[in-house]
């Protein structure tokens, strides 16, 4: 049983954005900032879609569509967030900037306003130290797309309190989702495979040994995956993949999980993904995955 009721999203990307649907589609009021309203806009857009195919498919009730997204509210100033319950961040994979979003925040919530972080390589301690209440932030990794993905890697930093966290995981649960705890290292679960795995995907293609068409239906084929790994490398970005190897080789200095050099090369080109309509595969639409 939850006592959170209404849910704040920072950051309208591809991760906030089906963070916010889980959210909203679970019955949580869902407040969704970002400083771009453009971002808002394509965000709504996006959700508004997923909703309707989702409801058309019968995985929503008739009606669930509509009451969701009137659960769903969009705001490009940080106050909007005073009122929420948790605020949950998604931005990117930068320290300083999410340290800075958190000491804002610090002063507009309510001290009981739990504080979360979707990051999936940096240290839940080290952003909790510079958010102004580290007994009250916790980790949750939601797995991307997260409007279709159960997972959530829950990580406590070392000063998270046993009553946030049990909070948090209530959430988790509450809002439909699969929580599974971590401890605060690098990658966590997920990503300390992941991101060394979709590197060597990468390299792959540069190396010229095959095609990504064909190298994501070797890998759904042979392994079973939903998704090819340049697939939902372009679902992630490649300026987010950037990021995230940054933040991960820095970290534990894996050979593998150095960003390789084609990541550089597409996002020069703007070749970032689906969210440019081009990555390793060409898209006609900006559509979320799954609509």
């Amino acid at each position: 049983m939850t006592t959170i009721q209404t849910v704040g999203v920072a950051g309208a990307g591809t991760m906030g954005a089906g963070i916010a649907i889980v959210a909203a589609r679970a019955g949580f009021r869902t407040i969704v900032f970002d400083t771009r309203q453009e971002a808002l806009d394509r965000a709504r857009s996006q959700t508004e879609a997923f909703l309707k195919k989702s409801e058309d498919r019968g995985k929503l009730p008739a009606g669930g569509a509509a009451a969701a997204l009137a659960r769903w509210e969009g705001t490009t100033d940080l106050a909007g967030l005073s009122g929420c319950d948790i605020v949950i961040e998604a931005v990117f994979e930068n320290l300083s900037v999410k340290h800075q979003l958190f000491g804002k925040l610090n002063e507009i919530c309510p001290e009981g306003t739990i504080f979360a972080s979707n990051t999936s390589t940096i240290s839940i301690t080290e952003i909790a130290g510079g958010c102004g209440r580290p007994d009250r932030f916790v980790g949750m990794h939601f797995c991307l797309p997260a409007q279709l993905m159960k997972l959530i890697e829950m990580s406590p930093g070392l000063a998270t309190s046993d009553e946030t966290f049990r909070k948090a995981w209530a959430f988790a649960e509450a809002m439909g989702q699969k929580p599974v705890a971590t401890q605060d290292t690098p990658g966590f679960i997920l990503n300390y495979f992941l991101i060394p795995f979709n590197n060597d995907a990468i390299r792959l293609v540069e190396q010229g040994v095959a095609e990504p068409a064909d190298i994501d239906i070797a890998i759904k084929t042979a392994l079973g995956y939903p998704m090819g790994p340049l697939e939902l490398l372009d679902l992630v970005g490649m300026d987010t993949q950037k990021l995230l190897c940054e933040a991960m080789h820095g970290l534990t200095h894996e050979p593998r999980a150095a960003c390789p050099p084609l990541v550089r090369r597409m996002i020069a080109a703007n070749r970032l993904g689906k969210k440019t309509g081009h990555g390793f595969h060409a898209y006609g639409d900006s559509k979320m995955f799954g609509a």
